[in-house]
């Protein structure tokens, strides 16, 4: 009856000790690795009024979080185990950093979905109920999605059908400003920049360009000229403070060669050159909206890898890397403090996929190991090989 005591507890000690290490993999780690995380204070730009002593942002400041390249799984090319995995992943992560930051707004830089270039309708709305679930949020905090290639197609397999598909399902429009606290976010559908006079291009320049009238309208509204003024008779007024730019492709560069961080493309493909239209923005569409809008910053996804750029030397520009585990072991999202006239950003690493698996490893192999070992220390190695079946089998 002792043995039978001795066994029965040994296998409530194991059990306890899988269901905890359980727990912490699954959820407790995800806490660990946020709470480590925390505001920025306003450090760029900012005059002397809006800085905070402490580094804890002041009461007028917008505290967004910006995250990228979701990438949700599709019925095609999804396998149901690593959708399981991965979007758990996100999910814990999601409502983690919700629950333990509380920011205002959360904005997703595109590539929401990774087959909705071709998901069919049904498809389509099983993807976006699980968007839903995964990133659901309280109603004090404001989701904003922009729209990616693998969203709605690269600009040759794009059209209104998909592109409509998409406005309605995050109730928003693709081009658009976003103003919160005095603080101007310009939403660029990026994949219909490709400058070649498309439907949706046209469109798209077209929206552009009124933004960027009504916002250096908005500048110059206390101007005197009476030429200025008949020209912003009907402009809308926007908070006059330049905008922050919101997109999925990143400006032009050569390649990501100058990126460092724990975070940046591996060594070996930094060096890679990006391709126009394709890896990153023409020379022409991102020389026009740097002029057209001369942002203060520029918040960029799709590369997957963070990366810090400074264009003309006044530009800076943050490429956000992807928050799955699927396009990387590091994810990561960005925290800001944005005021109408200056801005903080850090960044929040998550768990490493790595860690996780490690964890479960070492936890398998000492699940393996434990019987082993008690067998050789409390039976005596004879008493244990007498046991092991391979021995009966050669004795017979």
């Amino acid at each position: 009856m002792s043995g039978l005591s001795v066994a029965c507890s040994a296998v409530i000690v194991l059990f306890g000790a899988v269901c905890s290490v359980f727990i912490f993999c699954e959820y407790l780690i995800y806490y660990a690795a946020i709470l480590q995380c925390g505001w920025p204070g306003i450090d760029h730009g900012a005059p002397a009024s809006e800085k905070s002593a402490d580094g804890e942002p002041e009461p007028a400041v917008l505290r967004a979080m910006v995250l990228s390249d979701t990438h949700l799984l599709g019925a095609v090319g999804g396998h149901w185990f690593d959708k399981l995995r991965r979007e758990w992943q996100m999910e814990r992560a999601f409502q983690t950093a919700l629950a333990l930051l509380q920011p205002e707004v959360v904005f997703i830089l595109g590539d929401v979905f990774d087959e909705g270039k071709w998901s069919s309708p049904k498809n389509w709305e099983d993807d976006v109920c699980r968007f839903q679930k995964m990133f659901r949020h309280p109603s004090d905090t404001e989701l904003v999605v922009l729209v990616g290639n693998h969203d709605i197609g690269f600009h040759y397999e794009m059209d209104w059908f998909k592109l409509q598909r998409f406005e309605k399902a995050f109730n928003t429009t693709s081009t658009r400003m976003v103003t919160k606290k005095g603080v101007n976010f310009l939403l660029v559908n990026s994949v219909a920049l490709h400058g070649d006079g498309c439907p949706i291009c046209q469109s798209v320049e077209k929206q552009l360009y009124t933004i960027s009238r009504d916002l250096n309208c908005s500048l110059l509204q206390n101007s005197e000229s009476s030429v200025i003024k008949e020209y912003c008779q009907d402009a809308w007024t926007y908070p006059s403070t330049p905008p922050i730019i919101l997109q999925h492709y990143p400006l032009y560069r050569v390649s990501d060669a100058g990126c460092t961080g724990r975070d940046a493309a591996p060594t070996e493909e930094r060096h890679l050159l990006f391709r126009e239209k394709y890896d990153v923005l023409s020379r022409e569409a991102s020389h026009r909206l740097l002029q057209w809008f001369k942002p203060r910053l520029v918040l960029s996804g799709h590369t997957h890898s963070g990366c810090q750029v400074l264009h003309d030397n006044q530009y800076p520009e943050i490429s956000v890397p992807s928050f799955n585990w699927r396009n990387r072991n590091n994810p990561s999202f960005i925290l800001g403090s944005f005021s109408p006239g200056g801005y903080g950003l850090s960044k929040c690493f998550l768990p490493e996929e790595s860690t996780v698996i490690a964890l479960y490893c070492s936890t398998g192999a000492s699940l393996l190991l434990l019987p082993l070992v008690h067998c050789l220390w409390m039976r005596g190695l004879l008493r244990c090989l007498s046991l092991c079946p391979i021995s009966k089998h050669k004795s017979l």
